[in-house]
């Protein structure tokens, strides 16, 4: 169980290379790192707020969704978040992994949830993308512009691209 929670933000600039023994860094939000994580901070601070995000983008690492795309997508696409500056401000986008959505058949999927509280877009809230795992580093970025300029993305993409949704009674 340590191991994955020593890796489990590997987002930070130093991606899966945790704080080593001597060594002092700090993450995204300023606070110095746990040795042994790569951004858990020293302090505990119970009143903290979080740092801000207007789009959570929640991907299934799961067993069968995980192994589709045979690489950290995770890391992948906090690293490409980073390099557009979608990793921090009122446009920022979150790459959190899931367990299992039961969708094994689109996967790799990918929910997108907008802050609607915040500034986040409703009309993107509760979609369901479809595999992700062949989506190229171009098509991410430009999911993420879209996302950044709150486009509408069932106008904008094909409809392919969605998992399609039904009520069974």
């Amino acid at each position: 169980m340590a191991s994955s929670l020593t890796n489990s933000h590997a987002s930070s600039q130093y991606g899966a290379n945790p704080v080593k023994k001597g060594e002092v860094r700090y993450n995204e939000m300023g606070s110095e790192v746990v040795e042994g994580y790569t951004c858990k901070p020293k302090d505990y601070d119970p009143e903290r707020p979080i740092m801000h995000y207007k789009t959570l983008l929640l991907l299934c690492d799961d067993e069968r969704c995980g192994k589709a795309g045979k690489i950290d997508k995770a890391s992948h696409l906090r690293e490409i978040l980073k390099e557009m500056g979608l990793n921090k401000g009122k446009n920022r986008i979150k790459i959190s992994r899931t367990g299992c959505y039961g969708a094994c058949r689109f996967r790799q999927v990918c929910q997108v949830t907008e802050n609607t509280q915040a500034n986040g877009n409703p009309k993107n809230n509760a979609i369901w993308l479809r595999h992700t795992h062949n989506f190229t580093d171009e098509q991410w970025r430009e999911l993420f512009r879209m996302l950044s300029e709150d486009k509408v993305l069932l106008e904008e993409l094909d409809e392919k691209y969605f998992i399609p949704m039904k009520v069974y009674e």
